[in-house]
């Protein structure tokens, strides 16, 4: 169970990353002149970023027991 849950919150923390650093180099580009994709990936980081972060609470949680 713990290399399963290790296994996703390492998915999901590169996740995280690939999308952080694509919406920071889409910035850089400035090709989004609306914003709508930004927001789109933003929303998308911080999906990927909360469930890691439940991810890494349940980790733990097992690893006490």
């Amino acid at each position: 169970m713990q290399t399963f849950l290790i296994i996703l919150l390492v998915i999901f923390a590169g996740a995280t990353l690939f999308i952080l650093a694509k919406g920071v180099i889409g910035m850089a580009q400035g090709k989004d002149i609306t914003g709508m994709r930004s927001q789109e990936l933003m929303r998308k980081r911080v999906l990927f970023q909360a469930v890691a972060i439940i991810l890494a609470i349940l980790l733990l949680l097992v690893a006490s027991n």
